[in-house]
């Protein structure tokens, strides 16, 4: 009896494993096995996706980095580095950004849009807004790696990490789901508020110590790019959910592209 009332009982907290296993799976095409699909874990995953940003961003980099000490020139460890993140996610941060692009453009209703966005062509508006955040990237962190190969590879795991700290704070308390299934249902309002928050200032004063590298003024550079980044992703985030009625998978694929392109530009302006 005591067996049953248990087995009926709610799930046992999920277990960091659990989490790194739900952000890792969710997030990358790495070889990890799901052992919870349920809103418990899907909370420590969206708390982990920095984690999983983090090891996308060192592996870019460090290809970034190798095939610039071995004299390829800055434009090619720029399309190297870029070409990392989407090959981990298999595209699916870009696919997201380009469908999410399509029912932005489309000017239809909330219902009309999220149909838009579940086809599997790619319209103008994808293709576009692919292309120019495609050349954005390239050029940005070309320009970095010209000045040194730190520089575009400090660049390339800061983009990626706060990319995902975006994502964490897109699946903070009352952010709703556009739809009822899919990613977004599963993570949309699970993160606490001050969880989000913490999770945001972390990666700020990552951010702050990988400029630190270069100096006091660099320090404030990748700073100010982190929070321009993490503010652009919020009035994204406002934009879709006005659009939308809320979040679905495809947005935080938008999300998560539209501040990691915004990390490397700040940091390149500069």
């Amino acid at each position: 009896m005591n067996d049953a009332a248990t087995s009926s009982g709610p799930p046992p907290s999920p277990t960091l494993g659990d989490a790194m296993r739900f952000a890792f799976g969710t997030l990358t095409v790495l070889p990890v096995r799901l052992r919870r699909w349920d809103r418990a874990a899907a909370r420590g995953g969206m708390l982990c996706a920095p984690v999983a940003g983090l090891v996308i961003g060192l592996a870019a980099a460090a290809l970034g980095t190798l095939l610039t000490l071995l004299g390829s020139g800055p434009l090619l460890a720029a399309v190297a580095t870029a070409a990392v993140p989407a090959a981990l996610t298999r595209g699916l941060h870009l696919d997201g950004l380009a469908d999410t692009a399509d029912g932005l453009g489309s000017g239809k209703p909330a219902d009309d849009a999220l149909r838009i966005m579940k086809q599997s062509d790619i319209g103008p508006f994808g293709v576009i807004t692919l292309l120019f955040t495609l050349l954005a990237q390239v050029a940005a962190l070309s320009h970095l790696y010209e000045q040194s190969w730190t520089h575009g590879a400090a660049a390339a795991t800061l983009s990626a990490v706060t990319a995902r700290c975006a994502l964490t704070l897109t699946a903070r308390k009352g952010v709703p789901a556009a739809r009822p299934e899919g990613l977004g249902a599963a993570v949309a309002g699970t993160v606490p508020l001050r969880w989000a928050a913490a999770a945001a200032t972390l990666v700020t004063a990552l951010a702050a110590a990988t400029g630190a590298l270069h100096g006091p003024h660099e320090a404030l550079h990748a700073t100010l790019a982190t929070l321009l980044a993490l503010a652009t992703g919020e009035a994204t985030l406002r934009r879709c959910r006005h659009r939308f009625g809320g979040i679905t998978g495809d947005v935080f694929g938008a999300i998560a592209e539209v501040t990691g392109v915004v990390v490397l530009v700040v940091l390149a302006v500069g």
